[in-house]
């Protein structure tokens, strides 16, 4: 089994589409679709978008949420925390050794957590 998508709340459309067309650029992925509610990036076996959330309430953050994403160095961990950092999200837990993996935590402009791990 794999994932087939991820969606993130947002409370501020504009300013989460353009934090995340900076954030995957880094890996050559680009928008495929945005409506007036939702955006969505896509590549072969990828899929992640931002949403006002469906209820019309306010988009939260989920404590204990967290989004990982699978990078291909430590380096590639360093320099996608330092870009989040650059974008106006907030480091969550700045690079390093943690157990088997070395890893970065961050938070998007809505709060949402997202780690890196190589």
């Amino acid at each position: 089994m794999k994932m087939n998508y991820f969606v993130v709340g947002t409370n501020d459309k504009d300013a989460s589409t353009r934090f995340y067309d900076a954030f995957f650029a880094e890996f050559g992925i680009k928008q495929v679709m945005s409506n007036d509610r939702m955006t969505y990036w896509q590549s072969e076996d990828f899929a992640f978008a931002v949403a006002i959330p469906f209820d019309e309430q306010a988009a939260t953050n989920g404590n204990g949420t967290m989004v990982g994403f699978a990078l291909e160095s430590e380096d590639a961990v360093q320099r996608l925390h330092s870009k989040v950092i650059e974008l106006g999200g907030k480091c969550a837990g700045a690079p390093g050794n943690r157990g088997p993996m070395f890893s970065a935590y961050v938070r998007d402009l809505d709060n949402n957590k997202l780690c890196f791990s190589a």
